[in-house]
């Protein structure tokens, strides 16, 4: 009881609060809930699958679902094992971008790859044991009516599926020197679809109408593009700064190689401003979702901003809550 007491204070912080400190409550509720989910097995794979999900990511997946789920006045208890699911999908997809065979990365999180501390063979069996578990989790969610899981269920499964995430890994490895535009379909197949679930499994839990669904997906194929030039300029940054190996980059087909550094930023700054422009269809002038991207750019690329403007109500509909 004392957890659940201390997990809604928390909830209603951030509700109401967009600010650094308050986020930090809710990113610790979300690793104290992957902790608790991934408590189970004390040997080599459930350490490994522990070390994949847990540490220091920004948690930048399950927060947006859940800052775009109470933008939309949701705060259903199952909201965070949603969130947590996503989360699992992205840090087994971590795994295996980071492996020999993909984009053969030693460093992740500021640690060692999970291939690198638990061998190859551990690392496979840890993605897909995470998988597994992130379906698990969705399919139980609390407070969430049967048929709402399933939907939730059938959307995350075909966003990371062959015409999905994993098409954009294959493309991204075989996909040889391509177009701008060659290279944008991959990024949202990478980065912006992943997004994109997040803010549309929100919008299924809230049962936001037909309008903010599309706002929402427009916002985050935005935002992901935006990320994943974000990304790129990063790749030139240190290490020790980004926490991950930088200079993969070299010889790939980025917007940055292609185009020349001044267009991608000129492009980042365009798709910033179309994200902020669809968020603000969706959720109006709610400001959860909106400082938290704002931030994450402020940090990553010195100044440049989600502008808030005066915007009209948000239009949600009520949230769905099992009876």
């Amino acid at each position: 009881m004392a957890t659940q007491t201390r997990r809604l204070n928390r909830v209603d912080l951030v509700k109401h609060d967009g600010t650094a400190t308050q986020l930090q409550f809710l990113r610790q509720e979300v690793d104290e809930r992957i902790e608790a989910l991934l408590a189970e097995g004390s040997d080599l794979l459930a350490d490994a699958m522990r070390a994949a999900a847990l540490g220091s990511g920004k948690r930048m997946r399950p927060l947006l679902l859940m800052l775009v789920a109470r933008d939309l006045d949701c705060s259903s208890p199952g909201l965070i094992d949603v969130a947590c699911a996503v989360e699992m999908v992205h840090a087994a997809s971590l795994v295996l971008d980071d492996m020999p065979c993909m984009d053969n990365a030693l460093l992740r999180r500021g640690r060692p790859a999970v291939h690198v501390q638990f061998g190859e063979d551990v690392a496979i069996l840890a993605a897909i044991g995470l998988l597994s578990r992130a379906f698990c989790v969705l399919s139980s969610a609390d407070g969430i009516p049967p048929a709402v899981r399933s939907r939730l269920v059938c959307t995350l499964s075909q966003t990371i599926g062959a015409q999905g995430l994993v098409r954009g890994q294959f493309q991204d490895l075989r996909g040889g020197q391509r177009s701008a535009d060659e290279i944008a379909t991959t990024n949202e197949l990478k980065t912006g679809v992943l997004l994109g679930v997040a803010v549309e499994m929100a919008a299924i839990v809230a049962e936001a109408n037909d309008d903010v669904v599309r706002s929402l997906r427009a916002f985050a194929l935005a935002a992901g593009h935006a990320f994943q030039i974000r990304d790129d300029f990063q790749d030139s940054a240190d290490s020790a700064v980004t926490g991950k190996d930088t200079g993969k980059d070299v010889g790939k087909a980025t917007l940055i190689n292609t185009l020349g550094f001044d267009e991608a930023q000129r492009r980042l700054a365009g798709y910033l401003r179309d994200a902020e422009r669809h968020l603000a269809d969706a959720v109006g002038n709610r400001q959860g979702t909106r400082r938290f991207v704002q931030g994450l750019f402020d940090a990553g690329r010195g100044g440049i901003r989600l502008v808030p403007e005066r915007l009209p109500a948000p239009r949600a509909g009520a949230c769905l809550e099992a009876h």
